[in-house]
């Protein structure tokens, strides 16, 4: 019996297991196929069903607590920017963020780029490294440069300053 309709023969069990293991059921028929997609994408699985059965149970636990994991990452850092947006938010900031984005625009365009996949698209250094076929301690330098130039061009002196409205006093 090939190790494919070992897998069929083992779908009940896997489902039942997955459903143990995940909160919805809807979550718990995504752990199964995505569990059965690796199975049917791996070389060295098992053939014989008494080692394939635990080793896809291994599969379908490691997959569920990965993508525990992503969501508890995702949270987190969401939360955290949240907080970082509500502690710079002082009221809507809209010229300033056009200003950045003008000024964004101004940047070289390697120096916009880096910034582009890493604080925009949120990329990892090391992602961000294989797009831009660079190691990733260049994607980190070029980085902490463009930011810098970046932020120097929002704080620097040809940072338009908001005209006076008319009947202001002038100093």
């Amino acid at each position: 019996m090939d190790s494919l309709s070992h897998i069929e023969r083992l779908l009940p069990e896997l489902r039942a297991y997955a459903r143990s293991i995940c909160n919805l059921h809807s979550n718990a028929e995504d752990l199964v196929q995505d569990a059965v997609e690796r199975a049917l994408r791996a070389e060295n699985r098992p053939t014989p069903i008494d080692e394939l059965r635990p080793w896809m149970f291994r599969v379908l636990r490691n997959l569920h607590y990965d993508e525990l994991r992503k969501r508890r990452v995702r949270r987190e850092y969401f939360t955290s920017q949240k907080r970082l947006l509500d502690e710079w938010d002082t009221g809507a900031d809209t010229a300033r963020d056009v200003m950045v984005r003008l000024l964004f625009e101004r940047l070289p365009e390697d120096k916009r780029e880096v910034l582009c996949l890493v604080d925009i698209m949120g990329l990892k250094y090391v992602e961000a490294a294989m797009v831009m076929d660079v190691p990733v301690g260049t994607v980190m330098s070029r980085v902490s440069r463009a930011r810098a130039a970046l932020l120097e061009l929002v704080n620097g002196p040809d940072v338009p300053v908001a005209p006076v409205a008319e009947g202001a006093a002038k100093t």
